[in-house]
């Protein structure tokens, strides 16, 4: 998105991201999963994920299968290097040199930099404890990230979203989560608490503290054009500013772009089982679910990001 030239061109490679993510590179999973059900009928529905260790080890030939693992080693460290990374400039950039420590030279940072990294790992591996397998990393993540989804939308719909929304609904979630482990409330079913809980916390938080300055909403809002009727605070005291941002266009081609990404994922299973008939409707839902996007946006017209 951000390498795009410019708006047009980033939503349409937004699509095709999802697109490929969702409807397209699932598939050899899921072939491989279905494949593992019928060699492996014994395996107990614990036992499911074991499925496609076992495929790896009984089909795959030499050569594939040490390019498999090291494939599985490179992605490990690429995650761990980029979270580590990524954490650190958080910690670096948008706190310690901003709030701690302001006016070090870069060779300062660095060194910061280096020692947080290393005190991120050394969490990490203390959260590590707690976990016994991969299934339980996904779900700590997912319960600790509950409930932000909303703000992290609604921020760029709603004007009165502030950074403290943001910063209540990230930290919500690690109190709540816990408090529901400790009595005993485990994944799936704890998300039915922290998320309406962190969207409660976020909610009164932001009516509590202070909105974005004027200034500051003015100049988001001639930049972006986010539209809306919870922008007309803010869009009815800018005459000069084009108010109509094809909202309710933009809002429709959403709605279509799952439409459409759901008709190809389950299009694309209808052809490899051989059902012709279904994938035919389903191509042709997809089909009108280009046309609608593609119209709806250009009837809106777009405007160079970088000006």
């Amino acid at each position: 998105m951000m390498s795009a030239k410019d708006e047009k061109h980033s939503l349409f490679a937004t699509l095709f991201f999802q697109i490929a993510h969702y409807a397209i590179r699932p598939w050899p999973w899921i072939l491989v999963g279905l494949a593992s059900l019928v060699l492996y009928p014994e395996l107990s529905d614990s036992q499911k994920g074991m499925g496609f260790i076992y495929a790896m080890r009984d089909f795959l030939p030499a050569g594939l299968k040490g390019l498999l693992v090291a494939a599985f080693f490179a992605a490990y460290m690429s995650t761990i290097a980029t979270q580590l990374n990524w954490g650190t400039s958080y910690i670096i950039n948008d706190f310690y040199k901003r709030f701690i420590n302001e006016g070090k030279d870069e060779t300062h940072y660095v060194l910061s930099s280096r020692i947080a990294t290393i005190i991120l790992m050394l969490v990490s591996l203390v959260v590590t404890l707690f976990i016994s397998k991969i299934s339980g990393a996904w779900s700590f993540i997912i319960e600790c990230g509950a409930g932000v989804g909303l703000v992290l939308i609604l921020r760029w719909f709603w004007w009165r979203i502030n950074a403290w929304s943001e910063i209540s609904a990230m930290i919500t979630p690690f109190i709540i989560f816990p408090i529901l482990k400790s009595v005993g409330i485990l994944f799936p079913y704890s998300l039915f608490i922290i998320v309406p809980g962190t969207t409660l916390v976020w909610v009164i938080v932001t009516f509590l503290t202070r909105p974005t300055s004027e200034e500051v909403l003015f100049s988001f809002y001639r930049r972006i054009h986010p539209g809306g009727l919870m922008w007309k605070k803010i869009s009815s005291q800018m005459p000069d500013v084009e108010s109509d941002s094809g909202f309710f266009r933009l809002f429709i081609n959403w709605l279509i772009g799952v439409i459409l990404v759901y008709s190809i994922l389950f299009g694309t299973g209808k052809l490899i089982m051989g059902e012709f008939t279904s994938f035919i409707i389903y191509l042709i839902i997809a089909a009108i679910s280009v046309s609608i996007i593609y119209i709806n946006l250009s009837k809106i017209g777009w405007k160079t990001v970088i000006k």
